[in-house]
């Protein structure tokens, strides 16, 4: 029994598609930054208070952790949209050469 294969077909990379996909990683961005803010404050508006040494550190290290993921989700998502923004310019200028030729 073979199962009938699909055809897939890539869609071609074009500088519109890359700078609307810059677009939304950037908002991306922006969200997990502001995200990482509000619990940088919310974090900060409400310190630790307890007198157990174990509790402190693991309740640190939490904090550290989620702090973390949201800037390293804000930073990726930033570093895609930078990415995406110069494969426009390149695809840009490749479609620009191929004119001239």
């Amino acid at each position: 029994m073979s199962e009938p294969e699909e055809t897939q077909t890539q869609a071609k990379a074009t500088p519109l598609r890359s700078l609307i996909g810059a677009v939304i990683s950037g908002s991306l961005a922006f969200a997990a930054y502001f995200l990482m803010s509000a619990i940088a404050t919310s974090f900060a508006a409400k310190p630790l208070h307890s007198d157990n040494l174990i509790v402190l550190r693991i309740s640190s290290a939490v904090r550290t952790l989620v702090l973390g993921i949201a800037a390293l989700g804000s930073g990726v998502f930033a570093i895609v949209a930078i990415g995406l923004v110069a494969l426009a310019i390149q695809l840009f200028f490749q479609q620009l050469v191929k004119r001239e030729s």
